[in-house]
């Protein structure tokens, strides 16, 4: 293989594990531990990926205000998404008040609530309609629509947030970081997010390991607010810094 084939191999692989060792690289392109450290070094020169002890992570990717639409987002990760939103429906308790934001894996989430006493509120268009379709005791934030996702943002929605106060929160998220916390492009949408975490007893972020190490234009919460509710963790740095649940294995 090439050294340009080799440098290519690499940033695959890393971008789509989020972080890798020596020996695994070495493994996985048939080549000696000594070569992969060489390109692992050129590698973080050029500002490619980071070295680390023993291996190497993805740099983290600032992606500014770039988002899809709904649509286009619901099948991306279906299997990782379904699982996240199976696991948090098994939270919701009988007596809870329950924040429902607006997103894909969230609405995934409603999917697998049955029989439920919970009162739920949302600020989610598609999450209403779900929501009273099976029966439950819902209520939806007033304010002006975004249809790109769907949601409902603005002024006053979050007015409507400021006098509740929820047992649970279950939050979307287009990138989480370190530094950055959890970030959102649409800066009307981060407030409503802001609001509903704030009023929270306690707050989950439903996001699949894609969505790490991406920064947005706006953050509507630091990391130590919030419990991850992911697929797969990244890296140890993350743990650091919140609390962290892999439902898949």
């Amino acid at each position: 293989m090439l050294t340009q084939e080799r440098y290519q191999a690499i940033l695959s692989i890393v971008n789509d594990r989020n972080a890798v060792t020596v020996a695994e690289l070495a493994q996985m392109l048939s080549t000696s531990e000594s070569t992969i450290r060489r390109d692992l070094n050129a590698l973080d020169e050029i500002g490619k990926i980071r070295k680390v002890f023993g291996g190497a992570t993805s740099v983290t990717q600032s992606v500014g205000m770039l988002e899809d639409n709904v649509s286009d987002r619901e099948h991306l990760m279906y299997e990782e998404k379904t699982e996240i939103g199976k696991y948090a429906a098994t939270l919701i308790n009988d007596t809870d008040f329950v924040y429902i934001d607006s997103g894909t894996t969230t609405s995934r989430m409603i999917d697998f609530i049955t029989d439920s006493k919970a009162t739920f509120v949302t600020n989610g268009i598609s999450h209403a309609r779900k929501l009273i379709q099976k029966g439950f005791n819902a209520y939806i934030v007033g304010g002006k629509i975004k249809p790109l996702t769907e949601a409902v943002v603005g002024t006053v929605g979050i007015a409507n947030l400021k006098s509740l106060n929820f047992s649970k929160a279950f939050m979307g998220t287009n990138g989480i970081d370190v530094n950055a916390g959890f970030t959102t492009p649409d800066l009307d949408e981060a407030r409503i997010k802001e609001a509903a975490v704030k009023g929270a007893y306690m707050a989950f972020v439903l996001a699949d390991h894609t969505k790490f190490r991406r920064v947005f234009s706006v953050t509507f919460a630091p990391l130590r607010k919030c419990c991850i509710l992911t697929d797969k963790m990244p890296d140890n740095r993350f743990s650091n810094t919140t609390v962290i649940k892999e439902v898949m294995k």
